[in-house]
């Protein structure tokens, strides 16, 4: 991997902050009930931290957030006042949360803010220009701050303008949020102590393959579950029932297997199941061996293979995870996602998880803190595991000194 692009990015603390604006990119899309309070604010706290380093260096901290899909639209239901009063409940400080995120309202509203105050701007996707990354928006968005701080890792997989375009603008640099998770990457992609282990899980196989096709080139072993396994199995071979099958994926798949086979990379797949007759909550579960019956669909991995799994996580030195092994969600066809993620939480070594489903799956199992690092962007891990970067990193790269 000599030839991998590097994830090393410029710091907080390569920046001057004292006196100066700054802007702060961040990731306060909280999950909001239907009178608008925020069911869950894991986001808005992950964001202390940098917040906090800037008020304590004597800089001026004014977010930029987005909320939801308006798609370039102002929708009333999307604006981030409620994530202002939360955010200033967690920081003790004063708030301004502002109407809008450009123009000369905003310019002085940003100027009459009294020192250790937080400036919180509009949701930024209530302008059009943002997810296209329009370069005129990200500098009247520039013209508000003196330095730009990238913090929102959920977003940094999109190159939009108050991602991307303000990095290009203004010297800038990872926050504190952004730092981790790229820290934890390197050591996955990078700098792996070895052996590297990967869990592959999920529905689709095509939703994977790139990424199967990177960690191929990086990791020892890679453990397939989830929906995406009947595909591999069917690509061997093997007679998956009713699975979910994405037959126009097979010659990819095997292409796949035959590319592990030759740089010696383990692929463990699944040789007995969880099934069931139809995908219902209320489906009974039905065991099986490798093969599945033509009236079955397979619905989660089967003790032998869960053993086989938990055995081969135990050895990993690095260890990376994206994906439950099955519909974890149904309690019947929790077991195999369970006991995967009850091995990686007691394996010995450096453990990543990413993606919204196997986080949700160590939160639902209690799990969460036994893991080294879980990542807060499920998107974005996934293309950085995919492509070994991301355009929010790579904007950083090029930033200019502070």
């Amino acid at each position: 991997m000599a030839d991998a692009p590097s994830l090393a990015v410029p710091r907080l603390d390569d920046l001057a902050l004292a006196g100066r604006r700054v802007l702060i990119r961040v990731d306060f899309n909280c999950p909001q009930d239907d009178a608008g309070r925020i069911t869950d604010d894991t986001r808005i706290r992950a964001a202390l931290p940098t917040i906090r380093e800037v008020l304590a260096k004597g800089g001026r901290p004014i977010l930029l957030s987005h909320l939801g899909r308006p798609k370039g639209r102002v929708v009333e239901s999307l604006r981030l006042a409620p994530m202002g009063e939360r955010l200033a409940e967690l920081l003790e400080c004063q708030v301004v949360s502002l109407p809008e995120s450009t123009g000369p309202a905003v310019e002085a509203a940003i100027a009459a803010a009294r020192p250790g105050a937080v400036v919180l701007l509009e949701n930024v996707r209530f302008h059009v220009g943002d997810e296209q990354g329009d370069l005129q928006l990200a500098a009247q968005w520039a013209r508000l701050g003196d330095v730009f701080v990238n913090d929102a890792f959920g977003a940094a997989h999109r190159d939009h303008a108050s991602v991307c375009g303000l990095a290009r603008l203004l010297p800038a640099a990872a926050g504190r949020l952004l730092e981790r998770e790229i820290t934890a990457f390197r050591r996955v992609l990078e700098v792996p102590e070895r052996p590297l282990v990967a869990i592959l899980g999920g529905a689709k196989v095509s939703d994977k393959l790139q990424v199967v096709d990177h960690l191929l080139d990086v990791v020892d072993a890679l453990l397939v579950g989830g929906g995406m396994a009947y595909t591999f199995l069917v690509a061997q071979g093997v007679a998956v029932g009713r699975s979910l099958v994405q037959h126009d994926q097979v010659d990819a798949v095997r292409a796949a297997l035959a590319k592990a086979a030759a740089r010696g990379v383990q692929v463990l797949l699944p040789d007995d199941h969880v099934c069931a007759e139809a995908f219902e909550a209320g489906a009974r579960p039905i065991p099986c061996g490798a093969a599945i019956p033509d009236g079955l669909l397979g619905l989660d991995i089967g003790p032998r293979t869960r053993e086989r799994y938990a055995a081969r996580i135990r050895t990993a030195q690095t260890l990376v995870w994206n994906g439950p092994m099955g519909v974890f969600e149904w309690p019947a066809f929790r077991a195999g996602t369970e006991a995967v993620g009850r091995a990686v939480a007691e394996c010995p070594g450096y453990t990543v998880v990413g993606g919204g489903d196997s986080v949700a799956a160590v939160e639902l199992l209690g799990l969460a803190d036994r893991i080294r690092h879980i990542s807060t962007g499920g998107g974005a891990s996934l293309e950085l595991l995919e492509a070994g970067t991301l355009p929010g990193i790579q904007a950083l790269q090029a930033a200019t000194g502070s």
